[in-house]
């Protein structure tokens, strides 16, 4: 009798995934399901780019365009290969026109291969070389410095009517004016800082407001916003649909021509939000509304508040970020320092325990005085007898 034999399996060196390529990297990011490639040309890929990515699953990153162009030091390459993602760079945006969405890629040592066809060979960003790109674009800052400056004039020329006297704006339902307002942004730690914020949020009952995947993390968290912020992005980035329905209010932030992409998502979805023609990013147009509500506090989530993630952003973003945080600076207030600054309301067992603890205090004194062991004996001798008595 004979038995059929399999011919075994062979396992090529390497990590596969079907390939989701496009231009737009926030388009790619939205296709991206766990263990795909994806192939984008992201020039200077910033943190919050990567976060996405990260999010995603995605096990590795092919770019036609440099990850670290030395204009800046920007914080996405390395926060992609800490999470395990592999980084490979090509020469040529050609590849973006010759290889087609889906396609099972495979990459091994740089070599990047579909089924056994060779495609081409790129450069592998390993954790050295990432930290050593970094390490030469801080010493090219002081340029880059010189264009922020140029580029913040320009953008406060173009925005001078909303930084300054506040107009432009739509006009909220939500009523901010002395009330805190908790500002949640799809940032690194921002789940986690969330939850610290938890007893605040339960406590004084601020405005929530959502921006783009920020809106998904407050809906996780059981948390019904307020305002829902959102642009390109983050339409592309939201994956739940009832974290959008669920926002009482809705902003959609576009160009200053009114063009924004996925609109037709909120329509299908019944949803019908302000639009909000700006330059400023998604991010800044939220502390906006906030501070031009007279909202008392602004409590700021998964935001970019250190130096680095301040210089991480795109040029334009830049000067965005800077002259929002000039307008609304007093009010502001990271989510890492509120249980710091934060005791909490003082609840009605507190109270009681303390007045219990104060008259045993009080007892036991007076019960040490020769009055109050004459009382004490008065009391155990009437206790006494009116015991008996009813015995």
């Amino acid at each position: 009798m004979r038995f059929s034999r399999k011919p075994p399996v062979i396992e090529l060196p390497g990590i596969s995934g079907a390939a989701r390529v496009d231009r737009r990297t926030p388009a790619a990011i939205g296709r991206a399901r766990s263990g795909d490639v994806l192939v984008l040309a992201h020039q200077d890929m910033d943190r919050a780019t990567a976060q996405a990515i990260a999010a995603r699953g995605v096990a590795a990153v092919i770019n036609t365009r440099p990850f670290i162009s030395g204009r800046y030091p920007n914080l996405g390459p390395e926060l992609l290969v800490d999470r395990g993602v592999l980084l490979v760079e090509v020469d040529g945006e050609r590849w973006m026109h010759e290889w087609r969405d889906g396609v099972v890629l495979r990459v091994h040592d740089g070599e990047i291969h579909a089924g056994e066809e060779h495609l081409v060979t790129g450069r592998v960003l390993t954790a050295s070389v990432v930290a050593a790109e970094m390490e030469a674009a801080r010493t090219g800052l002081v340029s880059q410095l010189q264009s922020f400056t140029h580029n913040a004039t320009e953008f406060l020329r173009r925005e001078q009517d909303l930084l300054l006297h506040g107009l432009g704006a739509p006009g909220l339902r939500t009523v901010m004016t002395g009330r805190p307002v908790v500002v949640v942004a799809p940032g690194v730690d921002a789940e986690q800082d969330l939850r610290r914020l938890r007893r605040f949020i339960d406590e004084q009952r601020p405005v929530l407001v959502g921006v783009d995947v920020g809106v998904e993390l407050l809906h996780r968290a059981t948390l019904r916003p307020h305002l829902a912020v959102v642009g390109t992005e983050g339409l592309a980035a939201i994956d739940e649909d009832e974290a959008l329905r669920r926002s009482r209010e809705v902003v959609l932030h576009t160009d200053r021509a009114g063009r924004v992409g996925g609109a037709e998502r909120l329509e299908a979805l019944g949803i019908r939000p302000q639009r909000f023609p700006t330059d400023a990013t998604t991010e800044d147009l939220a502390l906006l509304l906030a501070e031009i509500g007279d909202a008392s506090v602004i409590v700021c989530v998964g935001t970019h508040a250190t130096l680095d993630e301040f210089l991480d952003r795109r040029r334009p973003g830049l000067a965005s970020t800077f002259l929002t945080r000039l307008r609304v600076g007093p009010r502001l207030v990271d989510a890492r320092a509120v249980p710091d600054l934060y005791v909490g309301r003082v609840r009605l067992w507190q109270l009681l325990l303390v007045l219990l603890v104060g008259l045993l205090a009080l007892g036991v004194a007076v019960a040490a005085t020769p009055v109050g062991n004459e009382w004490w004996l008065a009391v155990r001798d009437a206790v006494d007898t009116w015991v008996r008595g009813l015995l």
